[in-house]
């Protein structure tokens, strides 16, 4: 699609008084010299009107919809046999100190748009026609090849202007594999706290992106060491130097950056940065609930449970949703039980797993794998291998859709005289509760009667 969308912009564009004047810049070209997978969009930039472009591709049928204009910055984006594409007036910004979003815009050189950019690299261009490559700054290949992030301009100035690529610079550098100018890391040490001026929105996804890299663990170390991460995520900082016990190697910390490294996201439904970051909050709660006994011994007594709470206030104030903060606090709630694994588990224990987890059954176990490499390996831990065939013997003798109450909460209405209210889902989790622990068939309506109504003798009894 990549490919072809270009060649429709080239031949639209043959011809005309933009040939050879609109050129490929940003990501697309980096990549492409990198021999990386290409983006699934691309940024054009040229001397002229981005706006008039953009309507003279639509008119001449090139674009797929009518584009969108941003007039204030001179951009507009359009659609191309189904890859976005945005075109860029060639300018220069100005910006107040309160805020990234430029104060004042106005066209400029092709030079003087690669000065406002974020990174040399990202500086280079490719002409749309010719293919040639143009490196305005005369840094951009170099730094490229040495795989250096570097600022066009002091980098002072740069990461001032808009402190969101402070956090840029971190995740390319683990994305690409870059190391980060010692000149633009020590800028970013020295202004970290200008971070705070970037909407929540905006870090969410760049920290998004860091977690969605396999590389992950040490982006988030040079988070914490640049001073960013205080910046949106205090309530892991109490991680750092938090000693455990005679079971680990690291601290709660390192733990975590071990167990986001070891975790295994891949052929999963649940978003690889979702597991990733379960990985990296999995014992968030272990600082708060820690605890030494007389004779020296660490504990840290409920920590999955109040690991689950910060989770969920912290992730709530980066603006996740709903789904992602449930998907990530189960996983952090539950991350101890797989742990506990033996042989002698009942299957109605195996089945509670199962039924509990639900859908998060393999991160579940794939977080608990993780967590388990991330210890010390001369203890003794869990055999979740053995875990997973018993699993598979468990949901083989009875699927995990048979687990339910053999009556319908309508049912036990009728039969009971019971009116809609709590009671009703009490007595079906209760009904559910018997079917799981093998006591009851999930077919058996009789016996699922004489239980409920024993159930209800006992609850509607009156207290002496």
């Amino acid at each position: 699609m990549l490919n072809r969308a270009l060649e429709r912009l080239r031949n639209g564009l043959s011809g005309t008084p933009y040939e050879s004047k609109v050129y490929l810049v940003g990501g697309y070209v980096r990549d492409k010299l990198l021999g990386r997978p290409l983006p699934s969009d691309v940024d054009l930039v040229l001397e002229g009107d981005a706006l008039e472009l953009a309507r003279f591709l639509h008119e001449r049928g090139v674009a797929d919809h009518p584009p969108v204009t941003y007039p204030r910055f001179g951009t507009a984006m359009v659609h191309v046999g189904g890859l976005m594409v945005e075109l860029v007036t060639a300018r220069a910004e100005s910006y107040h100190d309160a805020s990234r979003k430029p104060a004042t815009v106005k066209p400029a050189t092709l030079y003087e748009d690669a000065l406002r950019r974020d990174f040399t690299v990202n500086t280079l261009l490719e002409n749309l026609h010719t293919g040639e490559i143009v490196d305005l700054l005369g840094t951009g290949l170099r730094d490229l090849q040495a795989k250096l992030l570097r600022t066009p301009r002091d980098p002072h100035e740069t990461f001032y202007e808009d402190p969101l690529r402070m956090l840029r610079a971190v995740r390319f550098a683990v994305q690409l594999g870059f190391t980060i100018d010692p000149a633009a890391a020590q800028a970013i040490r020295e202004q970290a706290d200008r971070l705070k001026i970037v909407s929540v929105e905006r870090i969410q996804t760049e920290f998004t992106r860091l977690m969605d890299s396999p590389q992950a663990a040490a982006g988030l170390q040079m988070l914490l060491e640049m001073g960013l991460l205080a910046q949106f995520a205090e309530p892991l900082l109490p991680m750092v130097g938090c000693t455990q016990n005679d079971y680990h190697l690291y601290d709660v910390w390192e733990h975590s950056l071990k167990t986001v490294e070891c975790v295994d996201p891949s052929g999963l439904t649940m978003p690889a940065w979702e597991v990733r970051l379960a990985a990296l909050l999995h014992d968030v709660g272990k600082p708060a609930t820690k605890t030494v006994s007389e004779d020296g011994a660490i504990h840290f007594y409920e920590h999955d449970r109040v690991g689950a709470q910060i989770a969920h206030e912290w992730l709530r104030s980066l603006r996740y949703s709903n789904e992602t903060i449930g998907r990530i606090t189960t996983l952090v709630r539950m991350h101890m039980r797989p742990g506990l694994y033996t042989p002698q588990w009942r299957d109605a224990a195996v089945r509670r797993l199962i039924r509990d987890a639900g859908d998060l059954l393999e991160p579940l176990l794939r977080l608990t794998e993780a967590d388990i490499k991330a210890h010390r390996h001369d203890v003794v831990h869990a055999d979740i291998a053995a875990l997973r065939e018993r699993i598979a013997q468990v949901q083989a003798a009875q699927p995990p859709t048979r687990w339910r109450s053999p009556l319908t909460g309508e049912q036990l209405m009728h039969h009971f005289g019971l009116e809609p209210g709590p009671l009703v889902g009490q007595l079906k989790r209760y009904l559910e509760e018997q079917v799981i622990e093998g006591a009851l068939h999930p077919d058996d309506t009789e016996h699922a009667l004489r239980l409920a109504r024993a159930y209800l003798r006992q609850v509607q009894e009156p207290s002496v």
